[in-house]
């Protein structure tokens, strides 16, 4: 059974929320009680206008071991309410809580994991959910629950494909085999590598660097982006939605940035990101 400290919420004045995973004792694997809190701790952090940007990591030098076993050993699946059968995918609220918590959303902000450690079978789907992942050297991704006949739920086979093509995907959902950060580097599941120990410190200033930039197309751009992954019926119709969502902001955002740039800003290829308030 979780505690309430098994998931640690810290915000700061400029904008970046980190939610930390807590049980060292079971290294960080999520059961029922950690996935509400950590789903919680995931819609507080879309709901508040002042948070910018998500950092997702683990506590203990490991990011999450996947669902916590010793709890669906004794039939508790965490899909968000009891359960004496099999779980449920619920359509009442809270209608996208997972297992894992907040596996089945799409997030409304950036999200970045510092993966440490393990990020295995549900840890690999939690991180899955960040729009980038930072590893360290040591850090190993893999669906190890193929060992023991656990499916995948939440969102290992939908986001997997996604993000590193069917192919490499298969080779992880079906072997269950363990991937090095360098591996994951070399297929597109990790974005960066850096020493062990690391990762938050670099995801905290990847945060950074992203908050200079006008919040509002940044957002509008990642959001088409998921939509012509996981919800276009068509090249037109993820063309439209570009579209239609891009020129809602052209009036104010890109007005002001074409001026920055008229102005002399970003001349001759340079790129600054020293905008510590991300003023227009």
């Amino acid at each position: 059974m979780a505690t309430e400290d098994a998931v640690l919420v810290s915000t700061t004045p400029d904008g970046i929320t980190t939610i930390t995973l807590n049980r060292p004792h079971r290294r960080n694997a999520v059961d029922p009680a950690t996935a509400s809190l950590l789903y919680t701790a995931i819609r507080s952090f879309e709901d508040d206008a002042a948070q910018k940007i998500c950092i997702l990591n683990g506590n203990n030098g490991t990011f999450c071991a996947g669902f916590d076993l010793h709890s669906l050993a004794s039939g508790n699946y965490g899909d968000g309410k009891p359960s004496s059968g099999l779980p449920t995918y619920r359509t009442d609220e809270p209608a996208q809580q997972g297992p894992m918590g907040p596996s089945r959303l799409i997030v409304k902000k950036p999200v970045i994991a510092a993966v440490s450690g393990y990020a295995v079978a549900g840890g690999l789907e939690l991180s899955l959910i960040a729009d980038l992942r930072i590893a360290e050297e040591d850090t190993i991704f893999g669906v190890f629950c193929r060992r023991f006949g656990v499916p995948l739920i939440d969102g290992g086979t939908v986001r997997l494909p996604a993000i590193i093509g069917l192919g490499r995907a298969l080779d992880m959902i079906l072997t269950g085999r363990p991937v090095t950060a360098a591996e994951a580097l070399s297929m597109g599941l990790a974005n960066r590598v850096v020493p062990k120990g690391k990762a938050l410190e670099e995801a905290e200033k990847l945060a950074r660097q992203l908050l200079v930039f006008p919040a509002e197309c940044m957002n509008k751009d990642r959001t088409s982006a998921y939509h012509a992954t996981y919800n276009a019926t068509s090249w037109e119709s993820a063309m439209k939605f570009e579209f239609d969502e891009g020129v809602k902001i052209i009036s104010e955002e890109s007005i002001k940035g074409a001026a920055r740039f008229s102005a002399g800003q970003g001349r001759h290829g340079a790129f600054q990101t020293g905008n510590p308030e991300g003023k227009l």
